[in-house]
């Protein structure tokens, strides 16, 4: 579980709902079925009529990317057996790393080092990885494009909602009181398409494009790793050409991991 994502949802609710409470407006008033199927129903039929049906089949996986920790290597973790690993195929050839690729269960790392271990020279392997990156970023861009979307479309049906409400309340104005109530409750979907767009929505596609980020860094330092190794880089070499991917912290912190070990 992803707690920034949930914690965020929850963060966002409260924050309405208890500034609702605080200027005197009951959360009661969010019970408004038309804003409710305006927002909602509306928001998805924008974003349905917007993207291809192919492409919105991921939705369901989209969300569970955005609320759970995908398992992958530490980096560190990473830069370390990438270490080890060239240190064996520099005392045994790259032939001694066949049984470690059975091991890997990254299909990316281990579809990489394997074609390494069979011989492929480092361009092509380069252009393979690469294009296995790119093919990455394009689809993970069209889910953040998804939510960016109804995050641009769930504000705008916010106001239509709004406006649908007041052309009902105006069209009797003879009782005041109920007059008042009525364009109150024509805000609603306002509101509603707002918190849609601005709390849940952009967020959420600004989430996407930050895992992505951190996917696609990952993997870079997966192809620059089994490269080094396909070139014979020391291990103290491919070390240092890793350590670039880390934040200065996480370098000093493996500096010092490696010193206890010499140690």
């Amino acid at each position: 579980m992803d707690k920034s994502s949930l914690i965020g949802v929850i963060l966002g609710l409260v924050a309405v709902g208890v500034g609702m409470v605080l200027k005197g407006v009951s959360p009661a008033a969010l019970i408004n079925p038309a804003a409710i199927l305006i927002i909602l129903v509306g928001t998805a039929a924008s974003v349905t009529l917007a993207f291809p049906g192919n492409e919105l089949k991921r939705f369901p996986k989209l969300l569970g990317v955005v609320f759970k920790s995908k398992q992958q290597f530490d980096t560190k973790e990473l830069v370390s057996m990438f270490s080890e690993w060239s240190q064996i195929s520099r005392k045994e050839g790259l032939l001694a790393l066949e049984n470690s690729t059975r091991d890997i269960e990254d299909d990316f790392l281990r579809n990489g080092l394997s074609m390494a271990v069979d011989g492929e020279s480092p361009e092509y392997i380069r252009n393979v990885l690469n294009e296995e990156v790119d093919a990455l970023e394009d689809r993970h861009a069209i889910g953040a494009a998804i939510f960016t979307q109804a995050g641009t479309y769930a504000p705008s049906l916010g106001v239509l909602g709004a406006v649908i409400g007041l052309i009902a309340a105006l069209g009797d104005i003879s009782d005041i009181d109920k007059l008042s109530h009525a364009i109150a409750a024509a805000f609603v979907a306002t509101l509603m398409g707002i918190f849609m767009g601005y709390v849940i929505c952009h967020p959420i596609a600004n989430k996407l494009k930050r895992k992505t980020q951190q996917e696609v860094q990952h993997k870079l330092l997966m192809v620059e790793g089994i490269l080094s190794i396909l070139e014979g880089e020391t291990p103290r070499m491919l070390e240092q050409k890793l350590l670039a991917y880390l934040p200065s912290k996480e370098k000093a912190e493996f500096g010092d991991a490696e010193e206890e070990v010499a140690v």
